[in-house]
């Protein structure tokens, strides 16, 4: 089965990279659709459609999409907010670990976050943690999710006691595996856990931001 991944990355070098890092990931056979701008990467989304038995050249829909944060502005983040509903794991990328980058697209719906500048070996270990659905909250990010309910209240949905019980624990330092065993949860439903608390994160953000 062939993976369909797009590299949205603005430096040409640092795109090479990224594209290094997807061959070595994965063992299948791949496509890979490089694109070094906005309105590149927007078309490409766009035009990403089911398999058309009629179309001479069917383009499938992405599996991956790695998606260059270091724009001015963080217009990358206008992909998240342009395609909330594309299929495929949803990953930004940065030069930049803090959580004033990472937060607000995580609001959007990023799946995880990849930093240019680690080693390689480390990029292709996390990307793949990442697809394999690792949680993409830091003890920073986890605070900041925590802290965005207790501002909205439960205009948003609100988090479940076990949801809160799960981010205080995270939020403190603890890793999935350690809060598996403070919690007495399975590690599954551990991220199963912070996966529902992130998806009602941008479900919050998304109606908060409608009633501005």
């Amino acid at each position: 089965m062939s993976v369909n991944v797009l590299i949205f990355e603005q430096n040409p070098q640092t795109r090479a990279f990224l594209a290094r890092v997807v061959n070595e990931s994965f063992s299948d056979a791949m496509t890979l659709t490089e694109v070094g701008d906005l309105p590149s990467a927007r078309e490409a989304i766009q035009s990403s459609v089911l398999v058309d038995e009629a179309s001479a050249n069917p383009r499938l829909p992405f599996d991956i999409l790695l998606i260059d944060l270091d724009l001015p502005d963080l217009a990358g983040l206008d992909l998240l907010v342009e395609f909330p509903t594309a299929r495929g794991v949803k990953i930004v990328t940065s030069l930049y670990a803090d959580d004033e980058h990472l937060f607000p697209a995580l609001k959007l719906g990023a799946d995880g976050y990849l930093l240019k500048e680690e080693r390689f070996e480390a990029v292709v270990e996390n990307l793949q943690k990442i697809v394999r659905g690792k949680p993409p909250l830091s003890p920073a990010l986890a605070r900041r999710v925590l802290a965005h309910f207790q501002e909205v209240g439960l205009k948003g949905g609100g988090l479940s006691p076990v949801e809160i019980d799960v981010l205080t624990h995270l939020s403190k330092g603890f890793s999935a595996k350690e809060v598996a065993g403070l919690t007495k949860l399975r590690l599954l439903a551990v991220n199963e856990t912070i996966h529902a608390a992130c998806k009602k994160l941008g479900e919050s953000a998304r109606a908060n931001a409608g009633q501005r």
